[in-house]
């Protein structure tokens, strides 16, 4: 017996199976059963008689509901614990069913089919025992279980109103399972655990269960990921070509001559669609050209058409017009009394625009005589009249004014839409560095010079910033010593003093005064004893030389009898004076001049030379270049004019300001920048190699500037105005030409007090060395700032 078996065990591992459909749905294709030739005996009949026996006592219900499978059922192993307990319970109370009995129950199915149906195959006992060891061997669950149905492609929709649905290996018909009554199968599926895990095979007409695995299995292709949990889908990249060993191409064949010549069939392809297109076989379709019309003032359907115009804005509304103005449109438009009379409420006697309004709003004649006197844009555009009843409203006189602009404004008004970004205004202020990291600056008053007794209008400190000059319109010029503001020396003229200039030679220790029509050459006795007999011989007139005409009808030179100077007496009244760096010449102004307002004195020849220029408009002041030597400054009242004198040539560059009236005028040290003060509050910055406008235009004091300021060598430019205040400003030029200056306010100076004539401060000039600064008041006193 044992022999036997083993034979049938070795036949059975070579025998070719087929997987089985376990539903029409999950396994369209069919398989056919395996058949095993074998003898077997008596006592396997009994042993598959008693496991068919066992089967039938299962929780198998064949007229039950088709298990449905969802991806929910899916998701976790929750119900196989819950199933495995189920099933201990309902086993037995004792508890001690053994695993291979759980095996056996699970694997009796076709057994017990074919006890149901009442046919049993010859030797049933070896074959299910075979079916058992090849299923064990399998390594799909499909192959457990043999199909019974051998019906192979036929439909069963053929067999829905037969008794049967097929016939076994055997030929014998199966009969279909009578249908359980839906409550029945209800009650049954609440009762049974695993019917989540259940099928039914409509094939074989029979419910099969799903293993752990078939389930996980499923659960995986319902996520979309391979079914075979042991499956890598992103397996590293075997390269199967050697590459180490490769010292030949795959191919050492040429280069064939076809790659390199263009191709004939393609150039006779070509030439025959060209003759195509020019005989007119080929045809293309034009485009379609749209009219190139669109209404001026359409409405929102013309919004495509608007897109490709300017932009579309919106006719103007009309104004509202009054009451009375309404009901003389609607009078002189023929509006049937009806209408108008519903408009009655518009016009009720409680405003001056009512056709009958309140006798306080009907003007007197002496107040329409008032109207007719004041400007057309002062005078009221509607006056009030009364009218007793509808009838006595005459026609309006404008109606046809007011539609003729009406139709002008809208088609010949030019309008521009503005788009509004919403900006933080805190963003637009420029990053600013901080004052303390700007210092040092003047910031309080130091030290007061008091000792005029008129208004203090020009200041001039020496080159080394130890003593420093006044002039005041007492007529009076005094030299001050900066530190301790002792007063030195004093000089005394008949004529107010308009302007000083200290020498910038440090040798020279000479100082021009300007009074009237006069500039005096003043020896201030403050150098060396060489450097005073230098100074007395060049301020001795000896043989002086011949002017020419021009110059001669301006200008004469005198020595001073009074205090042993040089005395140039001009035309016209002399207001601003400035010496060239090197301290020989020295340029004069005559406002009041003209074309003949600007001379230049050379104190080495005692000379005087007329400019080569033409001069257009009042001169106010002039300035020399720091290292330029022909390069000279004109400021008139409007413009800015640099001129070259070595060639005697048209300016060379002209500042546009846009001033009203320009007041004074400062050159920085570097010689590129420009600060223009005028008569309006303003002051405005020019970067010369950059542009003929200002760089910066600077809204500051709100009354006039009197004078405006460089520093020699810090980076500072000051202002003072009228207003009584001086304005210190940071102002940094940078080597690199691609940086804009950097102009930062630090601070406002106050302390003068404003005098009777409102003139305020009349002159601020810095310290040579220091940053300090020296302001001149109309109200007698000097005061120097310090930080």
């Amino acid at each position: 017996m044992t022999k036997k078996k083993s034979q049938a065990a070795n036949e059975d591992q070579t025998i070719e199976t087929n997987k089985k459909s376990v539903s029409p749905a999950l396994k369209p294709q069919k398989e056919k059963p395996v058949v095993a030739k074998q003898v077997k005996s008596s006592k396997e009949e009994e042993d598959l008689l008693l496991d068919s026996d066992s089967g039938a006592d299962s929780d198998y219900d064949g007229d039950s509901l088709s298990g449905s499978l969802n991806s929910d059922d899916f998701d976790s192993d929750i119900f196989d614990s819950e199933d495995d307990a189920s099933q201990r319970e309902t086993e037995g109370g004792d508890g001690e069913a053994s695993e291979d009995e759980l095996h056996g129950h699970e694997g009796s199915d076709d057994d017990e089919v074919d006890s149901e149906n009442g046919e049993e195959e010859d030797g049933s006992d070896d074959e299910g025992s075979e079916e058992r060891e090849v299923a064990e061997e399998s390594d799909s669950s499909e192959d457990e279980v043999a199909p019974r149905n051998t019906v192979g492609d036929v439909p069963l929709e053929w067999y829905k109103d037969e008794k049967h649905i097929g016939y076994d290996i055997t030929g014998k018909k199966i009969t279909k399972k009578e249908k359980q009554d839906k409550l029945d199968s209800f009650l049954a599926t609440m009762d049974d655990s695993k019917n989540w895990r259940k099928i039914y095979d409509e094939y074989n007409d029979e419910e099969v269960e799903l293993t752990k695995e078939e389930s996980k299995l499923i659960r995986r292709m319902l996520k979309g990921e391979a079914p075979h949990a042991d499956f890598d889908p992103y397996a590293p990249y075997v390269d199967w070509f050697k590459w180490d060993d490769a010292i030949h191409p795959l191919s050492s064949a040429p280069e064939p001559k076809r790659r390199f010549i263009p191709s004939k069939w393609e150039a006779k392809k070509v030439v025959k669609y060209v003759r195509a297109i020019r005989k007119g076989l080929i045809k293309f379709d034009k485009p379609e050209e749209e009219p190139n019309v669109y209404l001026l003032w359409g409405d929102d359907s013309t919004s495509d058409q608007k897109s490709k115009h300017l932009t579309y804005i919106p006719p103007p509304k009309l104004k509202l017009p009054g009451s009375v103005t309404y009901l003389f449109i609607c009078f002189s438009s023929r509006i049937p009394f009806s209408e108008v009379f519903n408009l009655y409420n518009l016009a009720f006697p409680g405003h001056e625009e009512s056709y009958n309004p309140s006798l306080e709003y009907i003007p007197t004649e002496e107040e329409i005589a008032a109207y007719e006197l004041m400007f057309e844009e002062d005078r009221p555009k509607f006056i009030p009249k009364r009218f007793t009843s509808l009838r006595s409203i005459p026609a309006y006189e404008n109606a046809l004014k007011e539609l003729f602009a009406r139709c002008l404004d809208l088609y010949l008004c030019p309008r521009v839409r503005k788009k509004r970004i919403n900006i933080d205004p805190e963003s637009l202020k420029p990053k600013l560095p901080s004052r303390k990291d700007l210092r040092p600056y003047p910031n309080s008053c130091y030290l007061e010079y008091k000792g005029h007794t008129g208004a203090v209008t020009s200041l001039s400190p020496d080159c080394s910033g130890q003593w420093i000059a006044s002039g005041s319109a007492d007529g009076s010029v005094r030299i001050w010593e900066v530190e301790t503001g002792r007063c030195l020396k004093v000089w005394q003229f008949k004529e107010p003093v308009k302007c000083v200039a200290w020498n910038p030679l440090p040798d020279f220790p000479i100082l021009a005064v300007a009074m009237g029509q006069d500039l005096v050459i003043l020896n201030t006795e403050l150098g060396t004893d060489e450097e005073q007999q230098k100074i007395e011989e060049l301020l001795r007139l000896g043989s002086l030389p011949e002017l020419d005409e021009s110059a001669a009808a301006i200008v004469s030179w005198h020595q001073d009898e009074t205090f042993g100077g040089i005395k140039i007496r001009h035309f016209k009244n002399v207001s601003f004076v400035d010496w060239h760096p090197r301290g020989d010449y020295l340029s004069a102004v005559m406002s009041a001049g003209e074309t003949r307002g600007v001379v230049i004195h050379q104190l080495s020849v005692h000379k005087t030379q007329r400019l080569p220029i033409k001069m257009r408009g009042l001169p106010v002041c002039t300035l020399f270049h720091p290292h330029h030597r022909g390069m000279f400054i004109i400021a008139t009242k409007k413009n800015v004019r640099v001129f070259n004198l070595q060639k005697k040539e048209l300016p060379i560059k002209k500042l546009e300001t846009g001033l009203r009236e320009i007041s004074s005028m400062a050159i920085h040290p570097g010689g590129d920048n420009l600060i223009v003060g005028s008569k309006e509050g303003k002051m405005c910055w020019f970067d010369m190699d950059l542009s003929s406008k200002p760089y910066k235009t600077l809204k500051n004091h709100p009354k006039d500037i009197t004078n405006v300021a460089f520093h020699r060598s810090y980076p500072l430019f000051a202002s003072c105005s009228e207003d009584s205040t001086a304005y210190v400003f940071h102002g940094k030029v940078y080597s690199d030409l691609n940086e804009n200056p950097l102009i930062v306010p630090l601070e406002i100076l106050r302390g003068h007090s404003t005098s009777s004539s409102n003139r305020g401060v009349l002159d601020c000039k810095f310290h040579p060395r220091q940053p300090w600064l020296f302001t001149a008041g109309a109200d007698s006193v000097i005061k120097l700032y310090c930080h």
